[in-house]
């Protein structure tokens, strides 16, 4: 299926949009914690911690699983789908990011699903009985509908890193502009990840940010949340 450029434009700015009910404003990715503990306690270093993920963490690793589905869902490949689908699952660190992931990708299927209706997604839950993690589920989305997958991928990051800074606002006495100052110093690492991406297996996948999955596991047991990861 191919759409135009205007629509996949509409398309991905409706999807990455933060009313579209995904509930993406409600996990931090182990943010609440690291602040909690000291670990971010300005700017500079908020920039640097979410870089990190970016480009060594789940953002790159989800990055190369939204190129990887959408190839599959564009050339029929249902068993590497399914493939894909079970690897990513696994492939999350700790329960939360998990938690994070496949919330997201069940909530996303539901909302297209009865808006509009996605023949990518369909197959999706045809070859894998779930659960859905939202990488795979963009990746199935925007493959079937044929939109550009280096535009995709850019959006799909463009999003993780917004929704991460405004969780520090949320968290941390920043600004409004101390937000859009993180998301702006982020630009250049989200390019380079997508271009990482774009060239990076599933197979070849790796990640080096221990102190966010150990982040991630101290917030189960935090006392006081705003967030659910």
């Amino acid at each position: 299926m191919t759409t135009s450029p205007e629509q996949s434009l509409y398309k991905l700015q409706t999807w990455f949009s933060p009313s579209y009910p995904v509930g993406a404003y409600t996990y931090s990715h182990g943010l609440e914690t690291a602040f909690e503990s000291g670990l971010i306690d300005n700017i500079d270093q908020a920039i640097d911690w979410i870089s990190d993920i970016t480009t060594n963490g789940n953002g790159f690793a989800d990055a190369v699983f939204v190129c990887e589905a959408h190839r599959a869902t564009d050339k029929g490949n249902d068993n590497r789908l399914a493939i894909l689908s079970e690897y990513a699952v696994a492939f999350c660190g700790t329960k939360e990011l998990r938690l994070e992931s496949e919330a997201q990708g069940a909530a996303f299927i539901d909302v297209v699903q009865k808006v509009e209706p996605n023949d990518g997604l369909e197959k999706l839950t045809q070859v894998w009985s779930g659960p859905y993690p939202y990488c795979i589920a963009i990746g199935a989305a925007a493959g079937h509908l044929g939109i550009d997958l280096k535009a995709t991928t850019t959006a799909y990051l463009h999003a993780f890193v917004s929704n991460l800074s405004s969780a520090l606002v949320r968290i941390v006495p920043y600004g409004q502009t101390d937000g859009q100052r993180i998301i702006a110093s982020l630009a250049s690492v989200v390019e380079d990840a997508v271009q990482k991406a774009l060239t990076t297996t599933f197979e070849n996948i790796s990640t080096s940010t221990l102190m966010v999955d150990l982040t991630s596991m101290q917030h189960e047991n935090q006392y006081t949340r705003l967030f659910r990861s």
